[in-house]
């Protein structure tokens, strides 16, 4: 099996580079100069005793290696991942692609009333909201559908049934950034974070339970809230969960009285019933009555068109996707690509499309191991000068402005620009200038993208560090790029900030 086979690629040597602290190769010759020493200098930070740090800049108009210290080392990519998925996904798929949503119907029509099923079929769109699906219902009614003998069948088969990816932490399983994937979905929001609800937590009056609802509306979740509205100036000890298993929605704490109303994002058990009760619900609104109940199964062939939705482009999906770091659009690409190649939406069919495209992206599918396209997998290793090969493959791609511009920008407070970088590297000559992805696990961080250097030379990096305990390296990150960038880079205490924790707790909440 394609996962297993290339297991053994994952054992490498481990060598100390001299005076840093740090695991890995030797600086090689051709940087003994003040750059290679001003990052010398930034990677024998203390807090980075210990770790293992690779380290890898290149001219992106020539190749030529400017610095390299442990380039070759595999490690744990987290969310750089998404540069080797979006870059193979803008290969297989191309700039154009879309998702459909399409509404069937299947038996004989007589006036208003179908004898048959009413089929709900989806190919993985990410950007299904509640309100997309009341406009397939709203076009169910005018086309003269009003009653339906049958059932409402929710057709999840573009992809197959594997929810959650290989090495996913089973502790994370609640978390938005770990909802499950399915060909039908929805989105409480225009970050489309696939697969998830919005519960909202708002306080009442002293001793009364605290009011919460979801958005969207939904009977798909079931909320069990214990939490109270405390004192005013009270703490707040709100916590929303979900049990493991089901789409109970727990509410526990208290929140204090005239407070801001609460939300935490929280992952659907089950997204294919999760759209198909939004659906439901829509139909009923527009007058449309079901009268068997909601199933699952194919569409059969003959059915007929009632209503489609096509969704944005690959090209505008773009930016979501990799300025927020989106998982879920990660791995729905990775299938739309197995189900586009090999007419199977698997993971294992979807990197076997991805390997078929690498090498004309200037990387070896033979050095790196992927299990996931968004990099939430443990079991993910990626080499920093394999991630540079790819970063100067893809500026000769007729795509490669649309990808360059997905990426996030340093210290641009624009959340759509500036993405996971908007806070970072601000009032410095990296502001503006570098474009990179991000990436973070608990004791992972990483960092690759482009930079122009003073002297108008473009520049690729990327820096990857695991097993870092105590520190987040992002302070690192930003002062290797700010060197980059031309600007002497900033001094970084041994504490540099708090542990490295998933990035997406830091733009949403776990």
């Amino acid at each position: 099996m394609r996962r297993s086979s290339r297991l053994s690629l994952l054992l490498i040597g481990v060598l100390v580079a001299a005076g840093s602290g740090v695991t890995g190769a030797p600086v090689s010759a051709q940087d003994r100069d003040s750059l290679g020493r001003d990052l010398d200098a930034i990677l024998a930070n203390p807090g980075l005793a210990g770790s293992d740090v690779g380290l890898v800049v290149r001219r992106a108009d020539t190749g030529e290696v400017l610095y390299h210290r442990a380039g070759d080392r595999r490690q744990q990519p987290a969310s750089n991942a998404k540069l080797l998925s979006s870059a193979a996904a803008l290969e297989v798929l191309g700039p154009d692609y879309r998702f459909s949503t399409t509404v069937l119907a299947a038996g004989r029509r007589t006036g208003p009333v179908l004898h048959g099923d009413l089929y709900l079929r989806g190919t993985g769109d990410p950007t299904m909201l509640a309100a997309d699906y009341d406009t397939l219902a709203a076009a169910v009614a005018a086309g003269g559908i009003r009653f339906v003998r049958g059932n409402l069948v929710a057709d999840d088969t573009w992809f197959d049934d594997v929810r959650l990816g290989s090495g996913w932490a089973w502790d994370d399983e609640p978390f938005y950034y770990n909802a499950q994937v399915s060909a039908l979905t929805a989105a409480p929001d225009t970050d489309f974070d696939a697969g998830s609800i919005i519960v909202r937590v708002a306080p009442t009056s002293p001793g009364a339970p605290v009011a919460v609802d979801t958005v969207p509306p939904t009977d798909h979740v079931r909320i069990a809230s214990t939490a109270v509205t405390g004192a005013p100036g009270s703490a707040s000890t709100v916590s929303v969960g979900r049990e493991h298993g089901t789409n109970t929605i727990t509410v526990t704490g208290s929140l204090p009285a005239g407070a801001s109303p609460v939300q935490a994002f929280r992952a659907v058990w089950d997204p294919t019933g999760y759209a198909a009760a939004l659906f439901r619900a829509a139909l009923g609104a527009h007058g449309v009555r079901v009268l068997g109940p909601t199933t699952r199964g194919g569409t059969p062939s003959g059915a007929a068109t009632v209503a489609t939705r096509q969704s944005i482009p690959l090209r505008e999906l773009l930016v979501p996707f990799m300025k927020l770091s989106n998982n879920l659009h990660a791995e729905i690409l990775v299938k739309a690509m197995g189900r586009a190649r090999f007419g199977e939406g698997s993971w294992d069919a979807g990197f076997a499309a991805v390997d078929a495209v690498l090498p004309g992206l200037g990387v070896d599918p033979g050095r790196l191991f992927l299990v996931d396209g968004s990099g939430l997998s443990r079991m993910d290793h990626v080499a920093p000068d394999q991630l540079t090969e790819l970063l100067i493959a893809a500026r000769e791609k007729p795509w490669f402005r649309t990808w360059f511009d997905s990426l996030p920008v340093a210290g641009v407070a624009d959340r759509m620009v500036g993405g996971t970088l908007r806070n970072r590297m601000r009032d410095s000559s990296a502001a503006g200038n570098v474009h990179a992805k991000t990436g973070s696990l608990t004791g992972v961080s990483s960092l690759s993208g482009y930079v122009t250097a003073a002297d108008g030379r473009p520049l690729v990096f990327s820096m990857i560090a695991n097993n870092v305990i105590g520190i987040s390296v992002k302070p690192l990150e930003d002062a290797v790029a700010i060197r980059l960038s031309g600007q002497p880079a900033p001094a970084v205490p041994a504490a540099a900030g708090p542990r490295e924790r998933n990035e997406w707790c830091e733009l949403k909440g776990c």
